[in-house]
């Protein structure tokens, strides 16, 4: 069977990309793990290619009564790379923002990005900062797009809060073997429960 070129130059990127999860794995075990977290988090806002909930599973297994406590350090490290993020977006959108979208190939998104921010200013972050969709997009372009800075600050703040104490709160209940689960269905889950979130609020809209 003939390898087309797009996997023959994919191969390269997934060992990178291997090479580096084992990298952050061996700093987790350290006893800086918890600032390990911290920076992944921060700078997977804007340009780190892998999610900081991977690392946030690793270390609730290992210590599970301090699930909490590694969920906020995440939330606090995502939200203010967000704003680093927001950053790059606001005053070097050209010569570091849109490299940064083009190695992760969500340059066509950009329309599609300002499309809803005209639609739904800041909230539109909500969805990002909360399901699969990848946040590095939202918080460059917020910056590029002028978005308030204050809104976006409190949405992300309260959407990546969300998704990281979710993950928290299902090992701290179910403990190791939900992990299994929480890697195959967590986006399907996140998804579900914005949309649900959604409903909630426009049925609130309507009743009152």
């Amino acid at each position: 069977m003939v390898e087309s070129n797009t996997e023959i130059e994919s191969k390269p990127r997934k060992a990178i990309l291997h090479r580096l999860y084992d990298k952050c794995m061996e700093w987790l075990q350290t006893p800086y793990g918890i600032w390990v977290l911290f920076a992944i988090a921060f700078v997977e806002s804007s340009f780190f290619p892998i999610p900081p909930d991977v690392f946030l599973i690793a270390l609730c297994i290992a210590v599970p009564k301090k699930a909490f406590k590694y969920a906020a350090v995440c939330a606090v490290g995502s939200v203010l790379g967000g704003a680093f993020g927001y950053g790059l977006g606001m005053w070097f959108m050209d010569s570091v923002g849109r490299p940064i979208m083009d190695v992760y190939g969500l340059s066509e998104k950009y329309v599609t990005v300002q499309s809803l921010y005209q639609q739904y200013d800041a909230w539109a972050v909500g969805a990002a900062g909360f399901t699969p969709l990848p946040y590095k997009l939202f918080t460059i372009t917020a910056g590029a797009f002028h978005i308030n800075f204050p809104t976006f600050m409190l949405v992300s703040l309260v959407s990546r809060s969300a998704r990281f104490f979710l993950v928290a709160a299902f090992i701290w209940k179910f403990g190791p073997p939900v992990k299994v689960y929480i890697e195959k269905y967590f986006n399907v889950l996140s998804i579900v429960f914005l949309v649900l979130l959604i409903g909630g609020f426009v049925l609130i809209k309507y009743l009152l």
